[in-house]
């Protein structure tokens, strides 16, 4: 038998813990972990914690966070229900699972809100501490579900989380309720133990996390230590578990966000090209932690301004890309909603920008903690006139990254506004990220106007790239270059307001086919189909790139052939989409909206799209999803 090191410093034979009790190790592939309780209880933070000991350790690795929107929701209540899951696996995986294998809950509340997604035979950790009459109350539970018998088809392990951390802590010189807060850490050395992670890891974050407050950091850690132990000794727990690092590609890897990545994109973009990054916006869930990200990489010359409305970030922005630097806003649906006068400004000005929308269950205040992808439309075509731009879609939480970096070739390249939709699911859900060699990154040099470029030594802010269709982008300040810009039509060439008809007709017609340009600049689409015989395409765009896929991994696996397309690029779409959706019997396109995508799909196209969405707040199911697309296969022939 081999040593594994205890938090502590100690080893102790794998199989075996202190005072000879015999404990045996089983073999997973895979393990879907919830963790839920009161969202004071930092469900959150034990679950970022676990998930970066887990990505340290080389697994595969999915997450969905759950969170109320309420900064401190009525305690021991239903809506103030806090998730956190993790899947994590030995193997390529796509999704945080459509169902915990295990569910830890924190208190009455927790179990009652998730029990239902606990399959039978599934573990069931509760801290019984807080099963008391006047919890239970509080959800509707008429008895005790401990005691009731009514848990009898789950394998329930009652512990006393709350008191055991109150002992490990009792000279810790904190009052009951400051050393009930470490009850967390404590599940997670349980945690810790159970699946074999690192802790060296989490005693180091705990010690930096509350280097100021040396007392609260040796509870934690007491805590967590006490947790490790209480697994390794008690006899509620015969079993741990072991799950292997999955096989990746050679390269420095991390654990990280969508959020993170998008905006470790922006900087890169900023970088790449030379240019100043300029971020104007104001704080709105969930997008406000690009803006908290962005604000530590002064060095990368980046700054930030966190205005005073949505209005006056995108303003801002707008303002530095007319200065020269690479301007961006951030936001979710309702912010664009008040941007969208100034984005058609920008689409006016010919400007590059970036606008961010980190989409969120609507419509008005709508789900402000929950994911959805209903701005789709709204980012076509929610502004006043004419006003096409560009809009492209991450699929997961690392490639927000590339996306930005997409976003940004296209700004600067095309001279427009792009807006780029992530959503609440990849904002805020996390997976293991290949860091890129910068070397590889795409070159985004800009060429600045310099020289008048008119016949007669004048500069003509509106003479454009004849094959990009680009206008001419001037520092202000550069002698011999003046030129003004506004919101009123622009002649062509000159840039002077103009009201005569054709040269509206023409400069509409201009706008739209600088976007339509884009298509031609866009690699071939990706159709994933591994038989090369599939009668049926399902087509998705965004996050739903991780449902669907896992999805089409079980409808092969049950002997049938699918074919998957995901896009990137929404508009332009590419140029080759049309013939290749031609080729199949049927389409799918699930969507977290009420069918978006499907909608231009057909309108563009032609193609009798079929829809299936949902709008629950929630990503969807892969199970769900294989059902629907077996479905339609079999309803064109059977089995291929």
């Amino acid at each position: 038998m081999t040593s594994t090191s205890t938090p502590d410093g100690s080893a102790t034979a794998n199989g075996s813990a202190p005072g000879g009790l015999v404990k045996s190790v089983v073999t997973l592939d895979r393990v879907v972990i919830r963790l839920a309780g009161d969202s004071g209880d930092g469900m959150q933070l034990t679950g970022n914690r676990f998930t970066s000991e887990t990505a340290s350790f080389g697994n595969d690795l999915s997450t969905l966070p759950n969170f109320p929107a309420e900064i401190r929701a009525p305690t021991g209540t239903l809506p103030g229900v806090s998730s956190f899951q993790l899947h994590f696996a030995d193997h390529d995986i796509m999704t945080p699972g459509d169902a915990p294998d295990v569910l830890v809950a924190m208190n009455p509340a927790a179990l009652k809100a998730n029990l239902a997604d606990l399959p039978g035979g599934g573990l069931l950790i509760v801290d019984a501490d807080e099963f008391t009459p006047r919890n239970l109350a509080k959800v509707g539970y008429a008895a005790n579900p401990l005691e009731d018998g009514s848990l009898e088809g789950w394998q329930v392990v009652s512990v006393p989380l709350t008191s055991l951390t109150l002992d490990a802590l009792a000279d810790s010189g904190l009052g009951k309720k400051e050393a009930e807060r470490s009850k967390n850490m404590f599940t997670l050395g349980l945690l810790s133990w159970m699946y074999h992670r690192p802790t060296e890891g989490t005693i180091r974050f705990l010690e930096r996390q509350f280097r100021r407050k040396p007392e609260i950091a040796a509870a934690n850690i007491a805590a967590f230590r006490a947790g490790y132990n209480y697994g390794e000794t008690t006899e509620a727990f015969a079993v741990s578990y072991e799950v292997k690092p999955a096989p990746m590609s050679p390269g420095t890897y991390r654990n990280i966000s969508g959020n993170q990545a998008l905006a470790y994109g922006i900087v890169a973009a900023g970088q790449r090209s030379g240019l100043p990054v300029f971020l104007g916006a104001y704080p709105i869930t969930p997008a406000s932690d690009i803006l908290h990200e962005l604000s530590k990489h002064k060095n990368f010359g980046v700054r930030t301004f966190q205005a005073e409305d949505e209005i006056a970030g995108v303003s801002a922005a707008i303002g530095a890309s007319f200065g020269g630097a690479l301007g961006v806003t951030t936001t979710s649906g309702p912010g664009i909603s008040l941007k969208s006068e100034a984005i058609g400004l920008a689409v006016m000005l010919e400007l590059p920008l970036i606008v961010v929308d980190v989409q969120r269950g609507g419509p008005s205040t709508g789900l402000p903690t929950k994911t959805e992808q209903s701005d789709l439309l709204q980012a076509m075509f929610g502004r006043n006139g004419e006003a096409p731009l560009p809009v492209v879609a991450p699929r997961s939480p690392g490639d927000c990254f590339d996306a930005a970096l997409e976003a940004a070739r296209i700004a600067l390249t095309y001279r427009t506004p792009v807006i780029l939709l992530s959503d609440g699911y990849l904002a805020n859900g996390a997976e293991p990220w290949a860091v890129p060699d910068v070397a590889g990154l795409p070159e985004l040099r800009v060429d600045f106007a310099t020289e008048p470029n008119g016949a007669e030594g004048e500069f003509l802010p509106y003479l454009r790239d004849p094959e990009t269709l680009a206008r001419a982008w001037a520092v202000p300040g550069t002698a011999g270059l003046q030129h003004r810009l506004g919101g009123l039509e622009k002649a062509d060439r000159t840039g002077n307001i103009s009201y005569d008809p054709d040269n509206h007709d023409f400069m509409v017609r201009t706008r739209q086919a600088k976007v339509d340009g884009i298509a031609a600049s866009l690699p071939p689409t990706e159709v994933e189909d591994p038989a090369g015989d599939a009668k049926v395409a399902v087509i998705g765009w965004g996050s739903t790139y991780g449902p669907i896929g896992a999805a089409c991994r079980q409808v092969r696996n049950s002997g049938r052939s699918i074919a998957q397309i995901h896009l990137r690029h929404l508009n332009p779409m590419p140029a080759d989409l049309g013939k290749i959706l031609a080729q199949y019997d049927r389409v799918v396109c699930p969507e977290m909206n009420l069918g978006q995508l499907a909608l231009l799909l057909r309108a563009k196209y032609l193609v009798d799209v079929q829809s299936h969405t949902q709008v629950r707040g929630l990503p969807f199911r892969a199970a769900e999803l294989a059902s629907v697309l077996q479905d339609v296969i079999d309803s064109t022939g059977g089995i291929q």
